[in-house]
């Protein structure tokens, strides 16, 4: 008798690691990560952020950006600087967090981000610039 309700504590103790270990998986909303953050995804993006990796179509053009920087506040604000050129706008999440839609901003027209990894120190998205895609793989700075 005690074998069998040994058994069936570790049985329903076994079926609760396994449905918890499942819940953090489906926790992971971009494809590049994190599986769980402390962090909410509005403190992980407000950070200024520079170019670790720019690609446009798959093909390497780092070199061109190395000056590049963008900043995203928690209050929706967004600047980005590259040498003497700079600009200010507005940003907020769209489309269950997936996405960032970046506007206001001066010479830019309306841009949508889509989010790759969202970490407190890497931050990686793409965009489409008609048919380019344009990929940023951004960290701290």
């Amino acid at each position: 008798m005690k074998i069998m309700i040994i058994f069936k504590k570790t049985l329903a103790i076994l079926i609760l690691l396994g449905l918890v270990f499942f819940s953090f998986q489906s926790c992971s909303k971009y494809s590049e990560g994190p599986l769980i953050s402390l962090r909410s995804k509005t403190e992980r993006v407000s950070n200024t952020w520079k170019v670790d990796n720019y690609k446009v179509n798959g093909v390497d053009y780092t070199s061109l950006v190395t000056e590049y920087s963008e900043t995203f506040t928690k209050e929706g604000n967004y600047s980005y600087e590259w040498q003497i050129i700079t600009g200010k706008g507005t940003w907020a999440f769209q489309n269950n967090n997936m996405e960032i839609l970046i506007s206001g901003t001066e010479n830019q027209s309306t841009v949508v981000l889509n989010i790759l990894k969202l970490e407190e120190k890497q931050f990686w998205y793409y965009y489409m610039d008609g048919d380019d895609r344009k990929e940023f793989h951004m960290i701290q700075k």
